[in-house]
């Protein structure tokens, strides 16, 4: 009996430090989002609006990797065969995308532009049952300086 309260414990103890982890993590991306948010980037390829003779234009990228924690993990499981929106996976992705961005911007503090951001994203860790472990997220754009 005691195995199974030690087992139920661990749980309750790693769902919260995940969440604690996780959500320190998002008010750490939101407070370099607002530091970040007049820094003009765009998908297409063609800048934005005349920005007249450019300077430089330098291939710039961010990259993170995040993990999944185990509890999300065994949720996960219970999801997929039950089927329905994995919502611990969906936080991870998003995670991981907003970073990624926020990396590529620090990279290039003085830009004046960032035109043609691509992320691409894979797992970089499956474990048993082909349960994705870790996300990788890369961006990369070309900054423009004028």
């Amino acid at each position: 009996m005691w195995d199974l309260y030690f087992f139920i414990s661990l749980i309750i103890t790693g769902y919260i430090f995940g969440q604690i982890h996780e959500r320190r993590h998002y008010a750490s991306i939101k407070r370099r989002e607002e530091e970040t948010v007049q820094m003009v980037m765009t998908s297409s390829k063609h800048p934005m609006g005349d920005l007249g003779p450019i300077k430089d234009a330098k291939l710039v990228q961010g990259g993170v990797v995040i993990s999944v924690d185990y509890f999300k993990r065994i949720v996960t499981s219970l999801r997929n065969f039950f089927g329905g929106n994995i919502r611990g996976y969906e936080t991870l992705v998003d995670r991981a995308r907003r970073e990624a961005i926020l990396r590529l911007k620090e990279s290039c503090p003085d830009a004046t532009q960032i035109i043609n951001l691509r992320l691409e994203t894979s797992s970089i860790y499956k474990g048993k049952g082909n349960q994705i472990g870790s996300v990788e997220v890369l961006a990369y754009a070309t900054a423009l300086y004028t």
